[in-house]
């Protein structure tokens, strides 16, 4: 491989990791939730099999335990950290179920400061987890402001970013990655702005982390969440903020706790310690995928995605009854989640035929309903996404190709 050439990514290694691929299904619904890794799989069972009791005790079953869930926030943290010149810290890594989870804790901490007249600044693209959470805080006298969608280049811009910022703006919440659109956001023109604005962000990295290197130390953001059953793992989820940034939440655990204790104030009720403990397994995967696919994981899983949407995005532009939302080009800033309408047809019509082929792919809204409006569909039926991750194949994306071409012609 010369200098120039792109990491070619080790396919077989990857696809002998995921035993649901054994399964005889094709799975295109990853943005929905990616398929668990082997090893993932194996620590969970083995947590539970051989560390089943509480933790903070002295004696050495709890003790271990304890090691091993430590050692999973920790892979958390070094997950976030891949492709990042600073390691985030563990200790402020917040765990929880979801990022709709954590977003709504951060909301409720935020909640005492908020006074009349502050602003925040959400999205038309994103994922409600970061949209709703903030609209409540219009409840403490918050104004929330929305960053349109660019119907022209279908895409969050700058330029109408700029207008909505000023003196009382407190948080600007954004997506990382549209979960509909597969287009990555200018994350720090982005942190840029609402730096000079004196203002937060919150940046929600669920539809980013299973394609590209996180880098939250490096990304000028103040929180970052996304889930880790979105990135080969189990159902539980991170949320990175700035020491600063968590300090000024208020306690959402038991009343005994000081606003200073992070990360434990914002993670009431614990956690699954099973699932964060067996989070292990992710990083190190993908340490030996970037080994055997010349030295950069992220680089070699993009490289591969790119020729994985190539392949659909070319075919759906010959059709002529095919609108496609987003980019109709498979570049650095296309991630492999690809959404569609077809003339003609409701986007509900067109899964069932799919699933006959054992190929999974899903319509809807993905809980982005604002953007279905914005964009002029009809948010309950939505769009018809296909999500990819780096362990489909060419013959894959083919065969749901053929498939489409065969069982879904255009509407005469």
């Amino acid at each position: 491989m010369d200098d120039h050439s792109p990491p070619e990514l080790d396919l077989d290694y990857a696809r002998s990791r995921f035993p649901g691929l054994a399964s005889g299904w094709v799975y295109m619904d990853n943005a929905g939730g990616s398929l668990p890794l082997g090893s993932v799989i194996d620590a969970v069972a083995d947590y539970m099999r051989h560390w089943p009791v509480q933790l903070g005790a002295t004696y050495a079953p709890s003790a271990e335990a304890g090691r091993r869930v430590d050692a999973g926030r920790q892979a958390i943290a070094r997950l976030m950290s891949m492709g990042a010149s600073t390691s985030a810290d563990p200790g402020t890594v917040v765990l929880g179920a979801s990022t709709s989870s954590l977003f709504s804790r951060v909301a409720r901490g935020l909640a005492p400061g908020i006074r009349p007249g502050d602003e925040i600044v959400v999205t038309a693209v994103d994922h409600e987890a970061n949209i709703s959470p903030w609209q409540r805080l219009e409840r403490q006298g918050a104004i929330v402001r929305t960053w349109p969608l660019n119907l022209d280049t279908l895409a969050l811009e700058t330029s109408d970013l700029e207008p909505l910022l000023g003196d009382r703006t407190r948080l600007v919440c954004c997506t990382h990655a549209s979960n509909i659109l597969g287009s990555v956001t200018d994350l720090p023109a982005i942190s840029r702005l609402t730096k000079q604005a004196g203002a937060r962000l919150c940046v929600d990295g669920v539809a980013y982390a299973p394609h590209r290197a996180m880098a939250v130390a490096d990304a000028g953001v103040d929180y970052y969440a996304f889930s880790l059953y979105k990135v080969f793992g189990p159902h539980c989820a991170g949320l990175f903020g700035q020491r600063e940034a968590l300090l000024e939440l208020d306690n959402q655990n038991h009343r005994f706790f000081s606003d200073d204790y992070v990360p434990g104030k914002l993670e009431p009720g614990a956690f699954p310690y099973e699932l964060v403990a067996a989070a292990t397994a992710i990083p190190d995967y993908l340490e030996e995928l970037g080994r055997r696919s010349g030295g950069d994981a992220f680089a070699a899983i993009s490289a591969h995605e790119r020729r994985l949407s190539g392949r659909l995005l070319e075919y759906l532009g010959t059709r002529s009854d095919a609108r496609i939302m987003g980019s109709g080009r498979a570049d650095a800033n296309r991630l492999p989640t690809i959404s569609f309408v077809l003339s003609g047809r409701p986007s509900a019509s067109v899964p069932p035929v799919t699933d006959d082929a054992r190929l999974g792919i899903r319509f809807g809204h993905f809980y982005a309903p604002a953007l279905m409006t914005a964009m002029g569909l009809e948010p309950d039926d939505g769009v018809i996404r296909v999500s990819l991750a780096h362990y489909n194949s060419i013959e894959e994306v083919d065969r749901l190709i053929e498939v489409l071409e065969t069982r879904v012609p255009p509407v005469k």
